[in-house]
């Protein structure tokens, strides 16, 4: 159902794709929206259980796109390498592609944004009072993955 890669060397082995997608914290969701025009969006991210979740909120442009067809992608690109001698980077970028869907259960809306949250957040404390503060009007996405893909992308 998915193409395979047309650059076979530079295919990252699974591992590294999951490696970039548990330590770089942001990628651009990718979704079908107004008019069937594509709607791409940057999103911080926590990959957890083989699955990626964001956080958002309850109403907008992302909120329809996922109620009128789940199926997104998302690309992560991590920082890259630059040699000094050398004007080009290398860097690594995974796509995963998916259906996307909000959470419903608060039990579980929350465990993931505690994740999410000790991710970005410098404290626990900071995390639990963020939660308190904003869980009425977050809602969690979680995008399942069908298809998972990594290249090792030199720019020169």
């Amino acid at each position: 159902m998915f193409r395979k890669m047309r650059r076979q060397k530079q295919e990252l082995p699974k591992k590294d794709c999951i490696d970039i997608l548990t330590n770089e914290p942001r990628g651009v969701l990718a979704l079908l929206g107004d008019d069937d025009y594509p709607y791409s969006i940057p999103m911080s991210h926590v990959y957890v259980d083989g699955k990626i979740y964001f956080h958002g909120a309850r109403e907008g442009h992302k909120i329809d796109a996922i109620k009128k067809y789940p199926k997104a992608s998302y690309c992560v690109i991590d920082s890259g390498v630059k040699k000094d001698d050398e004007w080009w980077y290398t860097f690594n970028s995974v796509i995963v592609f998916g259906k996307i869907k909000t959470l419903t259960d608060e039990s579980e809306k929350i465990e993931k944004l505690r994740y999410l949250g000790n991710k970005f957040f410098p404290t626990e404390e900071a995390v639990e009072k963020e939660i308190k503060r904003l869980l009425d009007r977050t809602e969690v996405f979680e995008l399942k993955i069908e298809h998972i893909s990594g290249k090792i992308v030199v720019e020169r």
